[in-house]
């Protein structure tokens, strides 16, 4: 055979074999494109079809009966002289302020706690995670007004010692606080975490510090907290974002009300009272967006500020 035909027999064995991989390409694009087929309609038409159309409501007066009406930006305009969206806010912001670090403080004692290696951890790790899972629900919500009315488990409790409390979700000065404790109760999400980060710090850090003379707490501000200060960070962001949109606790507490006096107005209640009970959800989608924009503002100063305080080991 010639050195020509021997090319000619190399290319169209080339060709056929370039085919066949082109071929199986293809089959392995449409087999890809058909399992991120349900991600992408759900992206779609559950999450950035609902927004832009949110959007777009926010700049209009509709009440869900009648076609939008647009106004430009009246909806905007009528926040900075609504009354109840200030009061809501307050309340929003003392409740995450106050609520969030109280969480994290007690989700890492114990969980501090637990690292130490204590007989039957499994259980007492399950035992500890389940508020996380119950807390959030409605029937735990109804148990917690309650146990906080004027004849629950509390005053009852207060009562042996001849105290007569309060109704505690009937007065405006410690119904809120009746809610940061059952968030404060929700602990066991970020304890597990923690506990998790806890048992990825080498031991031969702390017998280091031991032999050098460094008491416990120095071995907990010196060692465990800057290396456990990216999960801490962690939980943080999570914590203010699931804080800004509690919705739950206040409604079910405050009978969907936000009192006494609004004390319990969270933001996201008072969003769907103007969405749901005064129909007015045009403004509602407004409100809708600034909670957007006051959870992104939050998670980005809680990104910047982290390379003061956050530690990596590179």
């Amino acid at each position: 055979m010639s050195a020509l035909g021997e090319f000619r027999s190399l290319s169209r064995s080339r060709s056929k074999a370039g085919s066949a991989d082109h071929r199986e390409k293809n089959r392995d694009n449409k087999a890809a494109a058909v399992f991120l087929a349900p991600w992408v309609i759900g992206l779609v038409g559950i999450t950035l079809g609902p927004m832009i159309a949110s959007l777009y409501l926010a700049f209009t007066d509709y009440n869900l009966l009648q076609d939008p009406q647009f106004t430009g930006l009246d909806n905007i305009r009528r926040m900075f002289s609504d009354e109840r969206l200030a009061q809501s806010l307050k309340v929003t912001f003392t409740y995450v302020i106050v609520s969030v670090p109280l969480q994290l403080a007690v989700a890492l004692g114990l969980a501090l706690l637990l690292d130490r290696g204590i007989r039957g951890l499994p259980l007492y790790r399950s035992i500890l995670y389940l508020p996380s899972l119950l807390g959030a629900s409605v029937a735990i919500a109804v148990l917690w007004r309650l146990v906080f009315g004027t004849e629950g488990l509390v005053n009852a409790f207060l009562a042996i010692f001849g105290i007569e409390g309060p109704g505690w979700v009937s007065d405006p000065d410690t119904a809120l606080g009746t809610i940061i404790i059952l968030h404060v109760w929700t602990f066991g999400a970020p304890m597990v975490i923690f506990l998790a980060g806890l048992r990825q710090i080498p031991r031969e850090l702390y017998e280091a510090a031991a032999t050098d003379g460094a008491s416990r707490p120095k071995q907990l501000f010196s060692i465990t907290l800057p290396l456990l200060s990216p999960i801490i960070f962690f939980n943080l962001v999570l914590g203010l974002i699931g804080s800004f949109q509690s919705f739950t606790q206040a409604y079910i507490v405050s009978n969907g009300t936000g009192g006494p006096s609004d004390s319990t107005l969270f933001f996201s209640l008072y969003l769907y009272q103007e969405g749901f009970t005064s129909f007015r959800m045009g403004y509602a989608s407004a409100l809708a967006w600034l909670l957007l924009i006051i959870i992104g503002a939050f998670t980005a100063l809680n990104f910047w500020a982290s390379k003061y305080w956050v530690f990596y080991n590179d």
